[in-house]
């Protein structure tokens, strides 16, 4: 009776060391306080009372950094979140390494946000995001690998700036637009006129095409419903009145 009674034991002394890890995660085991090994997925056995497990899970975690009350390199104080995306590749760097590597992670993360809005301007963070979040992303890969967490990828969520900023922003929106507005209007006036000039050369020598300008003119005046009066000289009076006035302007010899 002694006899089964002890190997009934020694098989639920057995059975006990055994464990299971799901394909996401992976065992971090020690023997009497020193690292072995790693261990999963799926079925394994661990020496009971010798040896102690650590489960780590690999998949991809998603934090989200809170909002950080920073200032930018031109000296505007702003609100910036962010979220990161991180996974475990070495659980035993993780578990070995750093004491609470998602703890680690987040706040070495938070510190990396601040400092980099504070080595760039205001407009440099709202255009140029992408750029940022690159940079951010390798500087807290660099700190993150020494202890087995890859960083696979950090998005500036939101920025929010001051009520002021924001409307001096829309006034100098709103200037810009009015400055290209003018310009594209000087465009205009300035094509036009060197078309029109172009057509007074051509007219000049073609008395037959000033006459039909001036018939056109007439037509177009006549559509609307109006009580304007138009005197019509013929273009021989005015050919005649430039040729007087260019000979009286020649200087005697």
């Amino acid at each position: 009776m002694s006899t089964l009674f002890i190997i009934l034991l020694v098989v639920l002394l057995l059975l006990s060391g055994l464990r299971i890890a799901q394909e996401y995660e992976r065992a971090i085991v020690f023997r009497l306080g020193r690292f072995v090994g790693g261990r999963g997925p799926g079925l394994y056995w661990i020496i009971p009372f010798l040896e102690r497990q650590q489960t780590i899970d690999i998949r991809t975690k998603t934090v989200d950094l809170e909002q950080q009350e920073t200032i930018t390199k031109d000296s505007v104080t702003i609100k910036v979140n962010a979220v990161l995306w991180f996974r475990v590749v070495n659980p035993a760097d993780a578990i070995i390494k750093v004491a609470n590597f998602n703890q680690a992670v987040y706040q070495l993360s938070v510190t990396a946000l601040r400092n980099i809005i504070g080595q760039h301007q205001l407009d440099e963070v709202l255009r140029e995001r992408a750029a940022i979040n690159s940079a951010l992303m390798q500087i807290v890969d660099a700190a993150t690998e020494a202890w087995g967490v890859k960083i696979e990828l950090v998005e500036i969520k939101d920025v929010e700036i001051p009520e002021s900023m924001q409307r001096a922003m829309a006034r100098e929106a709103e200037a810009i637009r009015e400055k290209r507005a003018r310009i594209i209007k000087a465009e205009a006036e300035l094509e036009a006129s060197i078309k029109l000039t172009q057509g007074a050369k051509q007219m000049e020598e073609s008395p037959i095409a000033l006459e039909l300008r001036r018939m056109q003119m007439l037509s177009e005046i006549g559509i609307d419903n109006n009580t304007t009066t138009v005197v019509l000289i013929p273009s021989e009076f005015t050919n005649a009145a430039k040729s007087f006035t260019q000979m009286v302007s020649q200087p005697e010899k």
